[in-house]
């Protein structure tokens, strides 16, 4: 063997081991960006009086107590359905009277439905209609481990929304309500085949897609959007078998025939404002918008709980009266 040749080999052998070691390297980093991103541990799973901290939270903390204290109290039914892909999740089902309206409900990225609804709840009950609080998956007592930004869940609403049918009966009218995430998910999921029991959706600060939150949210740290958010997206695909711009509430809006009502904190801090009046522009429904001044995220009601209050019950009443 010639010394050239040799030296062939070995120039290729260095250059196979470096693209290997960077596929390595890469395959690590998109791993640790993807469970930072989308993985929940059951152990971490947080409690629904664990109020975020802040200083726009801390003068509603005691309200929100008294509003998580008061739901903790009152007495429940603990349902179940089975996803799609094989998970057991969880409901709460709060019962007020037979024949009533069915207000179902899904909280945010790692919340809580009775931290997350403590005000929308009470708006539901004084309106005298039964509720759903869910647990979503890799929340609360649902099973998995896997957030994926509404792409799933939203399947996982169109299944509580039969469920809700066929326990409940044909004559029962659904309202969705979803908060942050929640909000998103409930947006992504109205344009699949919901039962025509499902009369409106109520989206309190929604992102207008995963892949646009996940980046506004990589934004915090020194890497790079541009290079992060690949990452993510390339570890959602080989790790946790979604991509995450599979669904956006956008695309979703867009192809819907429910009516909406968006409402949204005007100093959002985490989901801007803007995101939520894309997601609105977009929407080819009939469509409402809410905002409320100096609310931050998920606070428009502990800011202005008339306003809000008022909001919903007008919306619900338009649609009602629309003969929908």
């Amino acid at each position: 063997m010639s010394h050239a040749k040799t030296t062939g080999q070995k120039m290729w052998m260095t250059v196979a081991r470096t693209a290997a070691g960077a596929a390595a390297i890469d395959l690590a980093a998109s791993w640790c960006a993807a469970y930072y991103t989308f993985h929940n541990d059951s152990r971490k799973r947080r409690d629904p009086e664990r109020v975020p901290s802040g200083d726009q939270y801390l003068p509603y903390r005691e309200r929100m107590l008294e509003l998580i204290h008061d739901l903790q109290k009152r007495p429940y039914e603990e349902v179940h359905i089975i996803s799609d892909d094989g998970l057991r999740l969880m409901g709460r089902y709060y019962h007020q009277k037979d024949g009533a309206p069915l207000d179902i409900m899904l909280h945010g990225y790692h919340g809580t439905s009775i931290r997350d609804f403590c005000g929308g709840f009470h708006i539901a009950w004084e309106n005298g209609h039964n509720i759903l609080l869910v647990d979503q998956r890799a929340h609360g007592d649902s099973e998995g481990h896997t957030i994926t930004f509404g792409v799933r869940e939203r399947m996982d609403c169109l299944l509580w929304c039969r469920y809700a049918v066929e326990h409940f009966g044909t004559d029962c009218e659904i309202w969705l309500n979803g908060v942050s995430m929640g909000a998103s998910t409930v947006l992504m999921a109205s344009n699949l085949p919901l039962p025509p029991q499902v009369k409106g959706i109520i989206a309190d600060c929604p992102y207008d897609s995963p892949r646009g939150i996940i980046r506004r949210t990589a934004g915090q740290f020194t890497i790079p959007i541009a290079f992060l958010y690949p990452l993510v997206r390339l570890g959602a695909k080989l790790f946790y078998g979604f991509d995450p711009e599979e669904a956006s509430p956008v695309q979703s809006v867009a192809h819907t025939k429910l009516p909406i009502l968006f409402i949204h904190g005007e100093d959002d801090r985490f989901v801007p404002i803007e995101m939520g009046k894309h997601v609105y522009d977009a929407c080819v429904s009939e469509k409402y918008f809410f905002s409320v001044p100096g609310a931050g995220h998920c606070l428009s009601y502990l800011v202005d709980e008339e306003g809000y209050r008022n909001a919903v019950c007008a919306f619900q009443s338009k649609v009602r009266s629309s003969g929908r």
